[in-house]
């Protein structure tokens, strides 16, 4: 039995925990990280950076079949399962090795253990003792199922879909958000045959309705199939593969499900609640400064109501961590956060969709305007289609930017700067865009919106 006593404890060590970690370190605190399995949590291991290798996979099969079309002579001869995984995993090796160095080089004493607040001030991993002056709850998420629906067999999460060591045939894909259409997207190029339930009325639902139809769109011509608006009812499976029944009776058929219904907030059996912390289904609840009911005790990241995005629970550490020193950092909030669906093709957002705006605002005070990506040089040498539309109060500022089409989450720093900075069209205007890029499309918008569009009609 040993005691560590730090100036900081941070529960878990995930986008949020290590950022804490670290950027509290560099603030000159002493502290004390407690990670159950790897330091870089679902983001680094089973998630953004894993799930990006397969996209990035799943596009250079496409660029090899189509490569006649930009005068290159190849033959696409299949997926290679094998080394794919060998691909996937040392990009998650070189990036896990790097953050262990940089945890290490900053002083941060990883311990390494499943740990429980059992008091205010201390977190119990094994038979030691870790107490701080302040904690940090930064526990994460699961891959969520439906209420009667178990998961097993040929009934997989994106956790396993990640470790599968053949291409499936045909699989359905239970949600049609993020992760849902990620995997999809990737199995589709591999040449597998994909249909996704979506319980809502869209893909993507969480965007731009503009967006979502185009995107549905682009999915069909692809030929990955959907069905929309009817809830899961059951699925059955054996041998030889699935059976999926949904509430209006109709039947699919596939080797695998994956279930891609969103993630829960990983807080059970970790002693919050027992210690008094003020737990909501699951979630952590806090002040917009992310401070719990409990003096001292703080969460950041999947286990705060909001978005479930790694960058969010990264700027949430950070957050915490300066506001502990009292530095009173910004507070940012969830709508101006950028979100990015890496699929193909991209979809990219920030701030109030077309809907939201008019609802806040009135939709006689709002205008929008779709800058189509056919008429954007470097597009069309890509080869995407797509749109960039940008959203604004009238004579004020930018309030909302979307964009569907290849690459356009790479856009999307500048789209967030527009929009948290409050900047209006007629101050962007101005600003020259290097030519030819895509980021010209967002100039185009800008351009058009403060009244002189350039390309446009």
């Amino acid at each position: 039995m040993s005691e560590h006593t730090f100036d900081l404890v941070v529960l878990g060590g995930g986008s949020g925990g290590y950022a804490a970690a670290l950027r509290a370190s560099e603030l000159g605190m002493t502290v004390g990280l407690i990670e159950k399995s790897k330091v870089g949590g679902t983001c680094l291991h089973v998630g953004c950076i894993p799930t990006k290798a397969l996209l990035h996979s799943a596009e250079v099969a496409d660029v090899t079949r189509e490569s006649a079309k930009y005068g290159i002579t190849s033959t696409f001869e299949g997926v290679d399962i094998a080394a794919v995984t060998a691909y996937r995993q040392e990009v998650v090796a070189s990036k896990y090795k790097g953050l262990q160095g940089l945890l290490k080089a900053r002083g941060v004493t990883t311990i390494e253990g499943a740990g429980t607040l059992v008091s205010p001030t201390t977190v119990q991993v094994g038979d030691d003792t870790v107490t701080g002056k302040n904690v940090i709850l930064a526990t994460g998420s699961y891959s969520r199922s439906l209420p009667g629906l178990d998961i097993g067999g040929r009934v997989i999460t994106s956790e396993q879909a990640l470790e599968l060591d053949f291409v499936p045939k045909k699989v359905i894909v239970l949600g049609g958000g993020v992760i849902g259409v990620e995997f999809a997207s990737v199995w589709r190029s591999w040449g597998t045959d994909v249909q996704i339930i979506e319980a809502l009325p869209h893909l993507v639902p969480n965007e731009d309705q503009a967006i979502s139809k185009q995107f549905e769109r682009a999915f069909r011509k692809r030929g990955i199939s959907y069905n929309l608006g009817t809830r899961f009812q059951s699925v059955t499976q054996n041998d030889d593969g699935v059976v999926v029944t949904l509430e209006d009776g109709k039947t699919f058929e596939a080797e695998l499900m994956l279930v891609a219904v969103g993630r829960g907030p990983a807080t059970a059996n970790l002693g919050f609640e027992e210690v008094g912390v003020t737990v909501d289904r699951g979630f952590v609840l806090t002040n917009e400064r992310l401070a719990t009911n409990i003096p001292g005790v703080y969460a950041v990241g999947d286990i705060v109501p909001g978005l479930q995005l790694a960058h969010r629970g990264f700027q949430h550490g950070i957050f915490v961590a300066e506001e502990i020193a009292g530095l009173n950092p910004v507070v940012i909030d969830d709508l101006n956060i950028p979100k990015v669906t890496y699929s193909d093709p991209e979809v990219a957002s920030v701030g109030l969709s077309e809907a939201k705006a008019a609802e806040k605002y009135g939709a006689e005070n709002v205008s929008s305007y779709d800058y189509n990506l056919a008429g954007n040089g470097k597009s069309h040498i890509l080869g995407t289609a797509g749109i960039i539309k940008v959203i604004r109060v009238n004579e004020g500022p930018v309030i909302g930017v979307h964009m569907i089409g290849a690459r356009v989450g790479e856009l999307i720093g500048e789209a967030q700067l527009a929009v948290n900075w409050e900047a209006y069209p007629e101050d962007i205007a101005p600003l020259l865009h290097a030519h030819p890029t895509q980021s010209e499309a967002l100039g185009e918008a800008f351009l058009a919106l403060a009244g002189k569009p350039l390309h446009a009609i």
